[in-house]
């Protein structure tokens, strides 16, 4: 056989037992594989059927080239060492990634597979750094850094980390490692390095584009866009750890409705059940899911229901589900994958199709089918109470080799259940994401995060790489979610500034465990897990609430221009939460700001992330004129400001005397 060959439009390389592929993958994107000894396999991890443009192929004797579209890569066949090496160029024909160069005698390979004994591969692929270059994305990872050049990423789920693992760069080009392998990936002064712990293949995806909304939107075609949001997406929801019973739930929704304060989403929290795994509400403390849920909805709310995967010994599903094989396993020692209260479990295996069947049938019998519309899908990563990721196995492989996809098929176990149904709109919210999560309705939230400024400022830059990574649903629980006394002064503070950055997020969702906590027994005496302390808008006291309120009546307010966002988001694969430079490319301070961003294409938001601040400067981007949304003063872009910032006051400028009707009000 041909060292190169054209295979109906696809470039296919083989040396020395590699078979390397390009195949086009888009309109100006290459997917690329290698396996040694063996022809690699297109699994359906993330990526949907590619709808490709004209390609043509260029086969010399060392060399062959093909071109996408703006995307063109060129194999050469080095003579020393012998192999094959790739180069990526965009239709300027700039060099936009090239494979780490030929090393000679230090015969370093770019695509490394090293055996593991008995088994598979461990991968490591080398690109070579470019000094200058930017990269934006990666997911949910927490750390105030935006730019995430020089640094190393766990490609691995924790609770409060959602390991994406895509970049956007500077120089104009969108690369997924579209593998669900546990990794690690290095964005260092020297080399780009992604590995992969066990695996049989190298595959990734590339493609060329003039600005950050055209590698978007590639991006969500190649992964699927995320569908449209429902009406209750637009607006305020509340939520606290935990309503423990159903008129409690109830007196609550009935306070916010007696003082005109819309809710679109009220939740209701964990361990609303007898154990983890029977997926229905506990008939002691809510005996009437439906009834409940129709007050709600007389009142213009949806209940949100918290569903987590965890299946107790205790469960009355245990033994059928454990039978059936719809439960993970370990490879060794005892089949216990977390403890939490008293209780031993194990883990749905979302990647199991007639897993996702029988939990979707529990989950319509006791929760749909009483009204439930929405579902909180807890514990996504999954949280395992040890993270011995090469110690757990689903059906689709080991989690060591398959583990990052689990909470995508998590959400899709909900939203073909949902579809099926007959559900045209369709949000659910997460605690993690991998690419293609979108595509099935997730809305990722940051997990269990501590309540402190430093936390909050951690959150900007999360959420904006979340997008960036193809994932424009995101939240965080207002307030933080581990402490918070609604009696102090300081922490009513940063309910008030965390507040103001949450009118300004996606979904705009109030939750936390506050302090002290409520002890909650049973009618025999047993004592369960205890309810937070009051986490209502009324909970921080006076000066607190008028603010907040007048937050949530603002939403209101932009509502006609959240949906728009939302249906961009759908349509085009745009983040709702922008960087400043996906709005202003050609702007350069642009890209180095990470404590601003833009809400949408009109609004740029300049949020307090610090306790006892009154001012800060913020920057007006070049290319636009500037209204400040309090007193309608105009500026002019390319400068940064001095800005007031008293407790009830953020930041926020529109672009071009857009909303002239929204000054003042806030």
């Amino acid at each position: 056989m041909a060292l190169f060959r054209n295979d109906n439009g696809a470039l296919k390389c083989r040396l020395h037992g590699e078979n390397l592929w390009l195949l086009p993958w888009g309109q100006n994107a290459l997917r690329v594989l290698s396996r040694p000894m063996r022809e690699p396999e297109l699994h359906p991890w993330a990526l949907l059927e590619p709808k490709n443009g004209p390609v043509s192929i260029e086969i010399g004797e060392k060399e062959a080239a093909i071109r996408v579209g703006n995307l063109a890569a060129v194999v050469r066949r080095l003579d020393w060492p012998d192999r094959l090496e790739i180069t990526y160029y965009n239709a300027r024909g700039e060099v936009l990634l090239a494979e780490r160069p030929g090393t000679g005698a230090l015969n370093i390979q770019p695509r490394f597979f090293k055996p593991i004994v008995g088994g598979d591969f461990s991968l490591t692929v080398g690109f070579a750094s470019d000094d200058e270059e930017k990269l934006y994305g990666m997911g949910q990872y927490q750390q105030d850094v935006l730019n995430v050049k020089y640094s190393t990423f766990e490609l691995a789920h924790r609770n409060s980390q959602a390991s994406v693992p895509f970049v956007l760069s500077s120089k104009g080009y969108g690369f997924l490692w579209h593998n669900p392998a546990i990794g690690r990936a290095s964005f260092s002064r020297n080399l780009m390095e992604w590995s992969a712990q066990s695996t049989t293949q190298m595959d990734y995806w590339i493609c060329a584009g003039d600005t950050p909304r055209d590698i978007e939107r590639q991006y969500a075609d190649a992964v699927g866009h995320a569908p449209e949001m429902p009406e209750y997406g637009l607006g305020f929801w509340q939520c606290k750890l935990r309503y423990w019973n159903q008129e409690q739930l109830l007196n609550v929704a009935r306070e916010y409705h007696r003082r005109g304060i819309p809710v679109d989403v009220i939740v209701v929290d964990f361990f609303h059940w007898p154990h983890m795994g029977d997926f229905r509400f506990d008939e002691e403390f809510w005996p009437d899911p439906k009834a409940m849920v129709e007050e709600l909805k007389s009142m213009g709310m949806e209940l949100m229901v918290s569903v987590w995967p965890q299946i107790s010994l205790k469960s009355e599903n245990f033994q059928e589900m454990d039978e059936e094989g719809f439960i993970a396993r370990c490879d060794k020692g005892m089949n216990c994958q977390m403890r939490f209260v008293d209780e031993d479990t194990m883990f749905f295996d979302a990647t199991n199709p007639d897993a996702r069947a029988y939990l979707w049938g529990k989950i319509k019998k006791n929760y749909y089918d009483n009204g439930v519309r929405v579902f909180w899908l807890d514990e996504a990563e999954p949280e395992y109470g040890t993270y011995d990721f090469d110690n757990y196995r689903y059906y689709s492989g080991t989690v060591a080799q398959t583990g990052n996809i689990y909470p995508q098929l998590y959400a899709r176990t909900f939203y073909d259940g949902m579809k099926g149904e007959g559900q045209q709109k369709v949000v659910n919210l997460l605690r993690c994401a991998w690419a293609g999560s979108a595509r099935y309705g997730a809305l990722v939230w940051s997990g269990d995060i501590h309540s402190d400024f430093a936390t909050l400022r951690r959150q900007v830059c999360a959420g904006l790489n979340m997008g960036i990574a193809g994932i424009p649903w995101w939240t965080t629980d207002i307030g933080g979610f581990a402490g918070g006394d609604p009696t102090d002064e300081d922490f009513r503070e940063l309910v008030v500034r965390w507040f103001q950055w949450g009118l300004f997020c996606p979904v705009m969702r109030l939750h936390g465990n506050r302090v002290p906590d409520e002890r909650v027994f049973r009618e025999t005496g047993e004592e369960l897990l205890p309810s937070g302390a009051d986490n209502e808008i009324w909970s921080f006291g006076e000066e607190a609430y008028g603010i907040i309120r007048n937050l949530i009546d603002f939403r209101q307010t932009m509502r006609p221009y959240v949906r728009a966002l939302m249906q961009e988001a759908h349509e085009e694969g745009a983040p709702v939460m922008r960087t400043l430079f996906f709005e202003f490319p050609q702007d350069e301070k642009a890209w180095e700001i990470r404590d601003e961003y833009m809400f949408g294409p009109d609004v740029l938001v300049a949020p307090v992330l610090d306790a006892d601040v009154t001012h800060r400067s913020v920057y007006l981007p070049a290319g636009a004129q500037w209204t400040d949304l309090h007193n309608g003063k105009t500026y002019e872009g390319g400068q940064t400001l001095p800005c007031a910032a008293p407790l009830e006051r953020i930041p926020v400028f529109l672009k071009n005397g857009s909303h002239p009707d929204w000054i003042g009000k806030l």
